[in-house]
C-alpha cells in the first residue's frame, strides 16, 4: 500500500513539474477541454496512464474518453475508469479485430455496458482502407451493426471509426438511426459532402492530429463543413501525435497523450478562424452534451 501511494505521489510530482515547466501550458490551464477519444489502455502507455491522466488534468483536460478496442482490453478501461473520475469508459470491438472475437463477445459486451452505466460504446466501425487489409468487410459490417444497435438500445453515444467506408456507414446509420444519444465520428477526415446527412442522423465530428498531415486547404474545408455545435476534439493517443506537440510521453517522444488536445485545439481553431478560447468553450460544451446520459460521470448542469 505504501509503495502504491509513493508511486502515485511521484506521478503527481512529475505531472506538476511538466506543467510548471512551460508557460504555454500554464496559460492554457484556464480553458476546460475534453479529449473525446483516446486509448490509454494501449500497451505502449498503459503503465504510464496515471501520469498521463494527471498531466492532462493539470493542463485543463477535465475529461478523457478512453476507448477499448478488443475483449482483451475492456477490463483495463474499466479499471482506469474506476480509479479516475476524469476517465469516461468506452467499450467496443474495433473493426481491425473482429476476426479474433470470441463466440460470447457480444453477450460479454452487453453485460459489461449494462453493469457500467457510465460507459459509452466504442471504438466500433468500418474500415476498407489498406490499414484493414485482410479483414473481412462483411464481418466488419455484421459486428458494427450489432454494436450500433446496442448503443441505440442503451441510449449511449457510440464512438465510430470510419475509413474509406462512408457510403456503407451512411446506409447502416439510416437503417438503424437516428441516434438521439449521438454518434461520434472519431478522427474525422471524411468528405465535406457527407457531413449534412451524418449530422441529421445525430453525428458529432471529432478532430485529432490525424487532420494535420492533410493539405491545409483540404483540412479547412472538412472542418468548416461541420456545424459548430457538432465539433469535438480528441487526441487518439497514443497515436496521432500532433505536428507541434506540447507534451511528450516520458521515454518515447513519438507517442501522443491526452494533454496534447491543446495542440489539436490550436490547429482547428486556426482553420475555423476562431480564438482558442472560443473553440475550447464550444467543443467542451459539445462533449459534455454528447457524453451526458443516464448513469454518466458527467454531472447534470
Amino acid at each position: 500500500m505504501k509503495e502504491a501511494i509513493s508511486i502515485k505521489l511521484l506521478y503527481i510530482s512529475l505531472a506538476v513539474l511538466c506543467i510548471v515547466s512551460s508557460e504555454t501550458k500554464i496559460r492554457s490551464m484556464a480553458m476546460k477541454l475534453f479529449d473525446a477519444h483516446c486509448h490509454l489502455q494501449d500497451q505502449r502507455v498503459v503503465d504510464k496512464a496515471p501520469l498521463l491522466i494527471h498531466i492532462a488534468n493539470a493542463a485543463g483536460v477535465v475529461y478523457i474518453a478512453v476507448d477499448g478496442i478488443t475483449e482483451k482490453d475492456w477490463h483495463l478501461v474499466k479499471e482506469m475508469s474506476d480509479e479516475f473520475d476524469s476517465v469516461i469508459p468506452n467499450f467496443g470491438l474495433h473493426p481491425w479485430y473482429v476476426e479474433g472475437k470470441s463466440r460470447s463477445w457480444f453477450n460479454t459486451l452487453k453485460e459489461l455496458l449494462e453493469a457500467n452505466p457510465s460507459a459509452a460504446v466504442g471504438e466500433i466501425g468500418l474500415d476498407k482502407s489498406p490499414l484493414a487489409k485482410g479483414v473481412d468487410f462483411g464481418e466488419q459490417v455484421e459486428v458494427f451493426k450489432k454494436q450500433l444497435q446496442l448503443a441505440k438500445d442503451l441510449k449511449r453515444p457510440a464512438s465510430v471509426h470510419c475509413l474509406d467506408a462512408f457510403p456503407e456507414l451512411l446506409q447502416i446509420m439510416k437503417e438503424i438511426g437516428p441516434f438521439p444519444a449521438g454518434v461520434i465520428l472519431h478522427s474525422f477526415q471524411g468528405s465535406p459532402e457527407v457531413v449534412p446527412q451524418l449530422t441529421k442522423l445525430g453525428s458529432y465530428f471529432s478532430f485529432s492530429g490525424h487532420l494535420m498531415p492533410l493539405k491545409e486547404d483540404k483540412a479547412r474545408k472538412i472542418v468548416k463543413a461541420v456545424p459548430l455545435d457538432r465539433i469535438l476534439l480528441e487526441t487518439d493517443a497514443p497515436d496521432a501525435l500532433p505536428i507541434n506537440p506540447i507534451f511528450f510521453v516520458p521515454g518515447n517522444a513519438t507517442l501522443n497523450q491526452p494533454a496534447n488536445v491543446h495542440s489539436v485545439l490550436t490547429y482547428v481553431a486556426s482553420l475555423l478562424e476562431l480564438s482558442k478560447e472560443e473553440l475550447a468553450d464550444i467543443s467542451y460544451k459539445n462533449a459534455l452534451g454528447v457524453f451526458y446520459f443516464q448513469g454518466s460521470k458527467i454531472p447534470l448542469k
